[in-house]
């Protein structure tokens, strides 16, 4: 939602029109698409209807587990899967370019939204091999740490969830795992922007469609930080976490300007 906001204060009048056309169109499933209208809610549609009946297809489009071995474990010959947000990222900016369905424009572009969100967080596209997991920890997920609230419940938190959250800089989600309220996206916008502005050289690098390299970005961010520094069963030193914040920030803020450079390039003004 926070990429989403950034990306949407960037876009072009015709390619904000033309996103809020296709975000207003009723989908399938209609229930849970018509809770996300607007561009910023629509970012979190993907997550929606990833476990709904139908939509079991776009789990594994989430991320791209890029192996590496932390112990000299040999690494697993099936990762990363064929399938994968890089590749998905792909097939739907195809879809927006050459398709005259709307229907399915309308879900390419809900999911690009989330895609370009996900393939920035780290976590999302590598998996650490060890003796213990020799097909990898899926991004962290296998990962567990101590809960860095002190007396908070559950004790233990996976590395994936910690870095999802901006390592508990976001805002939060709500009960049953809503999502936050739209005006604190709108409030915590700005900031990150502000912290990271578009003026921050490297964002550009390779062009609006540059997945394969925005993925290895976060690959090696995600060994060469993420990972660093930290035991499981053990609660992050403030170092670590204030290093992980400003990682995050910057990540959000680079997807957002991306996501608006996409969209923009797609949908470019006419004079």
């Amino acid at each position: 939602m926070l990429v989403a906001q950034i990306a949407y204060d960037r876009l072009n009048p015709r390619a904000k029109a033309e996103a809020d056309r296709l975000l207003a169109l009723s989908i399938d499933p209609v229930d849970v698409t018509a809770t996300s209208t607007n561009f910023v809610d629509a970012s979190h549609w993907a997550d929606d209807v990833k476990r709904l009946p139908g939509f079991e297809f776009s789990k594994p489009l989430h991320f791209v587990d890029v192996p590496f071995s932390a112990d000299g474990t040999p690494l697993p010959a099936n990762l990363p899967a064929t399938n994968n947000v890089i590749r998905a990222l792909q097939d739907y900016v195809a879809v927006l370019r050459t398709s005259t369905n709307d229907t399915e424009r309308a879900a390419a572009l809900r999911y690009i939204l989330h895609f370009t969100g996900d393939i920035h967080q780290p976590l999302h596209c590598v998996s650490r091999v060890t003796r213990r997991w020799p097909d990898g920890d899926q991004g962290g997920n296998k990962f567990w740490i101590n809960n860095p609230i002190p007396d908070t419940k559950p004790d233990h938190i996976n590395l994936h969830a910690y870095w999802d959250d901006g390592l508990y800089s976001f805002p939060k989600m709500g009960p049953h795992y809503a999502p936050p309220p739209l005006a604190e996206i709108v409030a915590a916008a700005p900031s990150i922007v502000a912290e990271h502005p578009p003026t921050e050289s490297g964002w550009k690098a390779g062009g609006p469609f540059a997945f394969a390299a925005w993925a290895k970005e976060s690959t090696q961010l995600a060994q060469s930080v993420v990972y660093a520094g930290i035991a499981q069963y053990r609660v992050p030193d403030e170092r670590y976490r204030e290093n992980g914040i400003k990682l995050s920030r910057q990540r959000v803020a680079w997807a957002g300007y991306r996501l608006a450079e996409l969209l923009n390039t797609l949908w470019p003004e006419q004079h």
